[in-house]
């Protein structure tokens, strides 16, 4: 069973609440999602960070759309070991937003601290799991650097990407 990292902003784009998704990355999102639901696996932090997340950004009830659904499977299916790996991460001192796992490369200093519970959960799973994302460019703009560390990634709109680095606005 394949296993994935899911950046909350991938639900929230299947939910159809990022303007700057177009039809093709919704699409893509809602795929995604659905084959996570049947055929894989989700890796989270044990301090429920990725979940918390999720929680602040979804709905718990799994209406009204398919990221709300996603969030239903997801606490519904979190104590499940082959629906879901739960990973340990131990903070840096006095840095919550900040993980051992995550790594001491220069080229990463400047990514978004509140998304580094992704890349981190990615590196600590035993699962070798895929990160997915939708909009989120410092993703792209980090990725060589993250592949050199050892996170795999699936970029479902890289339309959105390639239109952000050539300068255009999508």
């Amino acid at each position: 069973m394949k296993a994935f990292v899911v950046d909350v902003n991938v639900a929230i784009v299947a939910n159809g609440r990022a303007l700057q998704a177009d039809d093709k990355c919704r699409m893509a999102c809602l795929e995604a999602l659905k084959t996570i639901i049947y055929h894989g696996m989700i890796v989270l932090d044990d301090g429920m960070r990725i979940l918390k997340e999720y929680m602040d950004n979804l709905s718990m009830s799994g209406e009204p759309g398919v990221g709300d659904i996603f969030m239903k499977w997801v606490w519904e299916n979190q104590a499940f070991a082959e629906r879901c790996e739960q990973v340990p991460l131990v903070c840096k001192e006095n840095d919550p937003e900040n993980f051992m796992i995550f790594p001491e490369d220069p080229d990463l200093r400047a990514f978004d601290r509140s998304d580094r519970k992704y890349a981190a959960v990615a590196l600590a799973s035993s699962k070798n799991p895929l990160l997915l994302n939708a909009v989120d460019t410092d993703w792209w703009h980090h990725r060589e650097a993250f592949e050199r560390n050892g996170v795999r990634f699936n970029f479902l709109c890289p339309q959105h990407m390639h239109n952000i680095m050539a300068g255009e606005i999508s």
